[in-house]
């Protein structure tokens, strides 16, 4: 099992996913080898396993999670006629104010770090928020992409460009030149390692108390989110920002640009048609 679970591993590698999501289906398929108990991998002990999430009180996109790291283990073992089907999950057409980062929190939150002078910080947050890439990406952020004015994000095979906006641009090559980083990634560790997300989100839960906004708000992947929605309210093309943030699907997209349960009340009340 040891073995398989090692190959399961490299072959996640192979594709290139990212470290953390590794990590996250390693932990999910060992809980299922757990429930297995050294039984023989079958389709009826699948669906087990999915009710006994439900059972246990999980949201089916908390046991669709789960059942996405199984089914790629099944892949590499060569078990797909094991999978089983995925539940279904309405979109839902608003999100929780307490989940939804506003542009005024972001805006305390960048006021914050440069009051603690912690200018890295300050320069990934507006990193992510005006170009809409994820966290891994930041590392294609280099001098050379800065003083061109795009980058070229490569990941899964696939490839896109991503503008720099101009008023990004003057700080970052301020921050790179006081740092003696003359090319390459500018986000780095004194190593001189790719900043890692790790230490990204640790730092932003910090900065949250001392902006006094909701820590649960506060993580790097909510910046995307931020620009999926201002670009958005802005230009009303869904598959363009689909091709900006490197979504495959529009329904993926859609999450992003979803309105807060207070903008979905305010519509409400505004066609007034309760008499």
């Amino acid at each position: 099992m040891d073995k398989e679970m090692y190959d399961f591993e490299e072959s996640l590698r192979r594709q290139e996913r990212a470290r953390t999501t590794i990590e996250k289906y390693s932990r999910q398929v060992r809980r299922f080898l757990g429930f297995l108990g050294g039984r023989e991998v079958s389709k009826e002990l699948v669906l087990a396993y999915r009710q006994s999430l439900l059972d246990a009180g999980r949201r089916p996109r908390s046991v669709n999670s789960d059942l996405s790291a199984i089914h790629s283990y099944l892949r590499s073992i060569g078990r797909q006629e094991c999978m089983v089907q995925m539940l279904r999950v309405q979109r839902s057409a608003f999100i929780s104010e307490e989940r939804q980062l506003g542009e005024e929190e972001y805006r305390r939150l960048l006021a914050a770090a440069g009051e603690r002078k912690n200018r890295r910080l300050k320069l990934v947050m507006e990193t992510i928020c005006s170009t809409g890439i994820r966290v891994s990406e930041l590392r294609y952020v280099t001098v050379e992409a800065v003083r061109s004015g795009r980058a070229e994000i490569c990941l899964k095979g696939k490839s896109r460009t991503i503008l720099l906006p101009r008023a990004l641009r003057n700080p970052l090559l301020a921050y790179a030149r006081e740092c003696g980083i003359g090319e390459g990634c500018i986000f780095r560790t004194r190593s001189g390692k790719p900043l890692d997300r790790s230490n990204i989100w640790r730092d932003m839960k910090h900065l949250a108390r001392q902006a006094r906004v909701r820590e649960s708000k506060v993580f790097p992947h909510n910046l995307r989110h931020l620009f999926a929605r201002s670009y958005f309210s802005i230009e009303k093309n869904l598959a363009h920002l689909a091709d900006i943030l490197g979504h495959s699907s529009l329904e993926t997209t859609r999450i992003y640009v979803a309105v807060s349960e207070q903008e979905h009340e305010r519509t409400l009340n505004r066609m007034r048609l309760c008499i």
